[in-house]
């Protein structure tokens, strides 16, 4: 079988990176007590862009976030593998349940964002007024993404 034929698919947080990509950045701004508060009362990807926009209003840049973003542990043997995978000709995808801001800025710190083929995953972009906004992948309040796996989060089939 040649590399060419051979698909990688990786999960991001706890996978590519040595953490949870959310936590990592709730916890790196000092917003732990709030983000724990609310955790119980709004859904995962609701409550990131809520603490995104909490994190605006009290100043905090984009720069801010990809700066601790930046910050994020990752092995170094990760990186080769995949760099090493991508040079043999092997396809590099991600699933992953973060969003694409934080991958992306990951990603191309690292200079690895032209190693994966496709990034399915949460969007998550800059607004007009310069806030980040995190939405989920597939919107669960309107109709369930048809699967029945109980390790499937509501927003994303993995």
């Amino acid at each position: 079988m040649a590399a060419s034929d051979i698909v990688v698919i990786f999960d991001f947080d706890k996978t590519i990176i040595d953490c949870d990509s959310d936590n990592w950045v709730v916890d790196e701004l000092g917003a732990t007590e709030l983000f724990n508060q609310l955790l119980p009362t709004m859904p995962w990807n609701s409550l990131m862009d809520r603490m995104m926009k909490e994190q605006h209003s009290q100043g905090t840049t984009v720069e801010d976030i990809a700066a601790v973003l930046k910050r994020t542990p990752i092995h170094l043997q990760i990186i080769e593998a995949i760099k090493s995978a991508h040079a043999l000709g092997c396809d590099l995808k991600i699933v992953s349940d973060a969003n694409t801001f934080f991958i992306d800025t990951i990603l191309e710190h690292h200079g690895l964002q032209e190693c994966f083929s496709e990034i399915n995953t949460n969007p998550g972009f800059v607004d007009e007024q310069g806030r980040l906004r995190i939405f989920p992948h597939h919107d669960f309040t309107k109709s369930s993404h048809g699967c029945d796996h109980p390790s499937c989060p509501p927003n994303m089939c993995k």
